[in-house]
Parts: C-alpha cells; structure tokens; sequence
C-alpha cells in the first residue's frame, strides 16, 4: 500500500512538473511525451531533490536556475542527432531504440558532467571504450557508463596543451588548454605586464604634441613684442 501511495505522488508530482507554463528548452521536445517511467533519466529524477520534469528531460535547479540533469530521447524514431549542446549539463543521457547509425563525436562536446550513456547497440561510445570506466552491450543497448578525464592519460593531451597552460577535460575523449593566471593569447605565451612600450610611445607622442603647440602659440607672442 506504501509503494502504491509513493508512486501515485511520484506521479503526480511529474504531472505537476510537466504543467508547468515556463519555456521548455528545446532539446526537451525533440519529440512527443514524457521521460519514460523506469528510465535511467527517471531513476536520476527520483534520487534529487528540487527536480522538475520538462517534456523529455529532468532538471534540477540550482541558483535559482534550471540545469538539465538528465535527457531522455529513447524510441524518439531519430534517424539523426545533430545538436544537444542545450544539455551539456545532463549526467544521464538515454538515445537507445532510435535508428540512428551515427553519432559525431563533437555532438557530446561540453558534457563533462555525463556519467551515464545510453545508445542502440550499432553504436560506439564516443571517445571510444577507452573514455569511460564500463563499455558492453546488454539487452539490444549499448551501455558508456563513468566518463574517464583525458587528461588523466598518458597519451596526447600530456603533450599537446603548451606550456603556461592546464589540460581541462571537455567532453568523452575530448579536452581544451586553460591558460594558468597571468597568461593568454596564442599558445598561452603572452605574459600579463604593464604595458611599458606603449605607454612610452603615447607618452612621448602627447609631449611631442603639446610641446609643438607650447612652441608655436609662444612664438607668435614673443614676435607679437
């Protein structure tokens, strides 16, 4: 009876959710209904606290603002995803039972906060299985679960960000440089520093000025005399 009550609230409290009048982000309704009942993206919802049900996707909010937490688009008869950038902050995401043969690398771009992966078993995990923890198909899906840092190997991105800078994990497989405190531009090699020429360079052109009008305007006076 105490189960049939909790779900009956549980609900309940997704179809108060869903009511609400606030935008629904786009990525949100990509296509018809709700997130599925028994989901990986429902059992996320169930376990957060201040979460509210949009269309396909559960949000949190924090500061006042709504964060997608989880992005349900499964049997959504996708045949392509090309954008999803608006769930960047999803640590659930689900793309299992759609016909979908291929999914860019970069369509996961920004989602360092995805620790859980749900796509049609002709799919690879993006980054390959060496960007998560547990790669394996099971029941006609393929499951990429706990995203590993790139950073943390000992392959490219040791070698690739410059000096001056740090490795910044950017997505399965993906990563960026960051340049440290007190260097940016190109390569991260120009230093923060007072401007030392430039300031002389206007320094000396507004002396020079102002020493040529001085000269002329007391010239004509002396002669004046």
């Amino acid at each position: 009876m105490f189960l049939l009550l909790s779900s009956v609230a549980w609900i309940l409290s997704f179809n108060c959710a869903f009511s609400d009048s606030d935008t629904i982000p786009q990525v949100c309704s990509l296509c018809v209904g709700t997130v599925g009942n028994g989901s990986a993206v429902w059992d996320l919802c169930y376990t957060k606290k201040s979460f509210v049900v949009k269309g396909r996707c559960c949000l949190q909010t924090q500061d006042e603002e709504n964060q997608i937490i989880g992005l349900d688009l499964k049997n959504c008869s996708l045949a392509e995803v090309d954008d999803l950038h608006e769930a960047y902050t999803a640590e659930v995401v689900d793309l299992s039972e759609n016909p979908l043969q291929n999914v860019s690398k970069l369509t996961f771009h920004g989602f360092t906060s995805m620790y859980f992966l749900v796509l049609p078993p002709v799919l690879e995990c993006p980054g390959g299985n060496e960007s998560w923890e547990i790669t394996e198909v099971s029941n006609s899906i393929r499951i990429c679960k706990r995203q590993k840092s790139a950073c943390n190997s000992t392959g490219e991105p040791a070698w690739l960000c410059p000096e001056n800078s740090l490795c910044q994990p950017d997505g399965p497989g993906m990563f960026q440089c960051i340049c440290v405190d007190g260097f940016h531009g190109y390569k991260c090699l120009r230093m923060d520093e007072f401007p030392m020429v430039e300031m002389f360079v206007i320094l000396g052109t507004v002396t020079a000025l102002v020493s040529s009008l001085l000269w002329a305007t007391q010239r004509r006076k002396a002669k004046s005399f």
